[in-house]
This record gives C-alpha cells, sequence and structure tokens, in this order.
C-alpha cells in the first residue's frame, strides 16, 4: 500500500499508515503509531473514493454475486431437461407386427390400429421419411411385406402406405360406412359403455373415408346411441335425449356410463348381500271372505249345493267302474241281480238288467292306419325307402278304403260307447232301487 502525501503545510513526514479495508470492516488489529499530522479535507475525500471503488470491485468479482444459487440452479435444470430430450428422441420406437393373415395371429394387431401407429409415427419431426420407410418395412410380415416388394428401397412412407391401403385397407366409402354405423345396435348382454366403444371406432372409419364430418360426430354419436341402446332407464336417468343441441364429447359420455354402470353393479352387490343369494320368499296363509247380499244367498247356496253333488257324482263314477270292471271278470255276477229284481214290483221287474244290455266283453281298438306305400301302393314298405315306379291308381284304390275302414270304426267306436253309458246309467239305478 502506497502512503498518502499531505501538503506542504502539514507535517512533512507521517508515519506508515495501516492498510485501506473496504467500507463497513474494522481494521486490522495491530501496533499503530501515532498520527503525527492531520490529513487536509482533499486527502480524506480522495481516501475514501479510492477505498470505495476497491470495496466494489472486489464485491462485484466475488464468485456469490456472479453466480447466485438460483442461477445455478435453473442452468442446471436446463442441461438435465436437454439431455433427456436427447436421450428420448434418440429411444427406438418399434411398431407393432402385421401380416394380413386370417385368423389374425395372437402377437398381432388389424391394420386399421397398424395403421394409426404409422401415422403416428410419421408426424414426428424428428424421424426423416428414410427412417420412416424402414420401421414400416420392419413391422410387416408376408403376405403384407410381399406386397411392397416393387417399391425401391429409397420409396417415401407415402408409397407403401398407398399399396397397403389398397390391399388391407376397407373399400367401402363414406356413405355404406355410415350406413353401417347407423345399423350398429346393441346386442344382447352387452354393456352401454361397450357398445358406445363400437360406435366409436364404426364412426372413426366412417369419418376417415369422408362419410360424417368431425365436427358433427358428436352429435351423430349421441343420436344414435340414444336410437341404439336397448336401457331406456339409462338414458332418461343421464337425460341424453336432452342433450343432442349440446352432445358431450367421446370421453366425457363414456364416464358418465361407466359411472352409472358402477352405481348399478354396487347396487346389485349390496341388495344380494343384503337379502342373500337364495331369495327365500314368506309363504303368507291369506283367507278370503266372500260379503254377499241378502238376494244373491239362495245363489251361492245353489252354487255349493251343485258343487258337493257333482263331487258325489264323480265318486259314484268311479265305483260304478270299479263295479264294471268286476262284473266283466265274473260271469255269476249277472244272474244275481237278476234274481234279486224279480221279487219287486212289475215295474221295477219290466226294467232290462243291465248286464243283458252291456257288452261284456269290448275291447277298444286302434283307429286304422295306412298300411301301404304312397309311392306304388304296395304294402311292407313306406314312400321313402320305395325304389318301384309310381302307381296313383293302386294308391287311390288302398287309399279308399283305409277311408271305408276308418269309418266303419268310427261308427262301431260310437256304438259301443253309447252302450257303455246305456249300461252305467242302468246300473245306477238299479243300485238307487236297492237302497
Amino acid at each position: 500500500m502506497s502512503a498518502v502525501v499531505l501538503p506542504a503545510s502539514s507535517v512533512s513526514e507521517a508515519p506508515d499508515k495501516p492498510p485501506i479495508t473496504p467500507s463497513g470492516q474494522e481494521p486490522i488489529s495491530g501496533k499503530t503509531s501515532p498520527v503525527m499530522a492531520q490529513p487536509s479535507n482533499e486527502g480524506n475525500q480522495e481516501m475514501h473514493q479510492t477505498a470505495a471503488h476497491v470495496a466494489d470491485s472486489s464485491v462485484l468479482t466475488s464468485p456469490t454475486i456472479l453466480n447466485p444459487p438460483e442461477v445455478q440452479r435453473l442452468v442446471v435444470e436446463h442441461v438435465v431437461r436437454s439431455g433427456e430430450g436427447v436421450a428420448q428422441a434418440h429411444i427406438p420406437m418399434r411398431l407393432r407386427l402385421f401380416s394380413g393373415r386370417k385368423p389374425r395371429p395372437a402377437n398381432e394387431t388389424d391394420y386399421d390400429t397398424w395403421r394409426s401407429s404409422v401415422d403416428l409415427v410419421l408426424k414426428d419431426p424428428a424421424i426423416s421419411d428414410l427412417h420412416g420407410s424402414r420401421k414400416i418395412l420392419d413391422s410387416l410380415l408376408p403376405p403384407a411385406a410381399d406386397v411392397i416388394k416393387q417399391l425401391s428401397a429409397d420409396a417415401a412412407p407415402s408409397a407403401y402406405l398407398q399399396l397397403l391401403d389398397s390391399a388391407f385397407g376397407t373399400v367401402e366409402d363414406g356413405d355404406e360406412l355410415f350406413a353401417k354405423f347407423m345399423n350398429t345396435l346393441q346386442d344382447a348382454g352387452e354393456k352401454p359403455s361397450a357398445y358406445l366403444y363400437r360406435l366409436q371406432a364404426a364412426l372413426n372409419i366412417a369419418i376417415k373415408r369422408g362419410g360424417v364430418l368431425a365436427s358433427e360426430a358428436d352429435r351423430h354419436l349421441l343420436k344414435q346411441f340414444c336410437r341404439g341402446c336397448w336401457d331406456d332407464g339409462l338414458i332418461a336417468d343421464l337425460r341424453l335425449a336432452q342433450k343432442r343441441d349440446d352432445p358431450p364429447t367421446f370421453a366425457q359420455l363414456l364416464l358418465m356410463l361407466r359411472t352409472e354402470e358402477d352405481k348399478h353393479t354396487a347396487k346389485t352387490i349390496r341388495m344380494k348381500q343384503h337379502l342373500g343369494s337364495s331369495k327365500q320368499r314368506a309363504l303368507m296363509n291369506t283367507q278370503r271372505i266372500w260379503v254377499c247380499d241378502e238376494p244373491k244367498q239362495s245363489t251361492d247356496c245353489n252354487v255349493l249345493s251343485l258343487a258337493t253333488e257333482a263331487k258325489e257324482l264323480k265318486k259314484q263314477i268311479a265305483t260304478l267302474q270299479s263295479q264294471l270292471a268286476k262284473l266283466a271278470t265274473k260271469s255269476e255276477a249277472p244272474k244275481k241281480l237278476a234274481s234279486q229284481t224279480v221279487d219287486r214290483k212289475d215295474k221295477k221287474s219290466t226294467k232290462p238288467s243291465v248286464e243283458s244290455t252291456m257288452p261284456m266283453h269290448y275291447k277298444q281298438t286302434d283307429k286304422p292306419r295306412p298300411w301301404y306305400c304312397f309311392q306304388c301302393g304296395e304294402d311292407g314298405h313306406i314312400a321313402s325307402s320305395c325304389d318301384s315306379e309310381p302307381n296313383p291308381a293302386l294308391v287311390a284304390e288302398k287309399r279308399k278304403l283305409l277311408r271305408e275302414k276308418q269309418s266303419q270304426w268310427e261308427s262301431q267306436n260310437n256304438m259301443a260307447k253309447a252302450a257303455l253309458n246305456q249300461s252305467q246309467f242302468l246300473l245306477r239305478d238299479s243300485q238307487g232301487l236297492k237302497h
């Protein structure tokens, strides 16, 4: 440090001064020499200016001022982010395999999904046309790979996609695809959310082919869902019919449907837990009391009496049938009944005996059936196994004979039934006379 030169009016010799320190700091402790002379005002100002300049230069050149912690942290974050972006840019993007074989193998995807992945890859600005063509070639297997063999190695990705679209893409136009979308209805047992998935897939294909405007997609989706979904309660709860003017997006509609389905599933589980898996129904004993007016009491009594009489008649018929069976097996029973009725009155004795008029050995036979071939008219086989030539005349003759036998059987059967009924009535009358 250089000493300050004093003016002539002051003391000619001055002792060494301590080193100048920045403002706000204490001078270095040590031996101090007595001041021989006081400096002037100009000297003091020059000394203070020099000390301030030295202090400012030391503060500006300190590392904490030039590189504060906040600036250092921002610089480090920027470097780290830039490094991550560069590392992600070099990550290889691999497409799923596609071959076009039917049925589709499990490790491959369908053409529409593969095509969407290719479009997403080609939109990346970091991927060149050559790199995109290479990715397309790497993801193809025969027979799809055989379709693009005619193209050169430096062909653009659009050329590859054009050939693949013509071979595996949808060939229907937009109007047909939109009509197919309008005819898509909910299947049996299909959830509303799953039905919405199918509608969205069909609508996306129609939009790609120009059948529907992209701006009208939400409106058509909501309209067709309300038309094709069979759960009217769900549509009413979500008020979907009132939202056609301002339709929700596919994501919003899907969220609403899944929320309602989750609520319904949870409610069903709670109901099963509360009521039990086996729904036990309580048996209720009900008693019906018929309140009738006085004029109707007589008719009700008549109805009851008729019902009791009908029951008694049924019992009597059952007993008569059992007795008829016994009479058919025992031949001596009619003689005993005839001897018992001789001593009765003339009116009673004049009645014909039941047993004399009743057929004792009546056996009901089956109705005659065709016994001839409907093709040739011969006996012993049917038309499905007939190898002979058709004979309509013989068939007509056999048919006429069959009708005669059937009519004869019906007349005999009716006569036998009438005789049996008459014998039953006579037997009932005879039993009434005994009592």
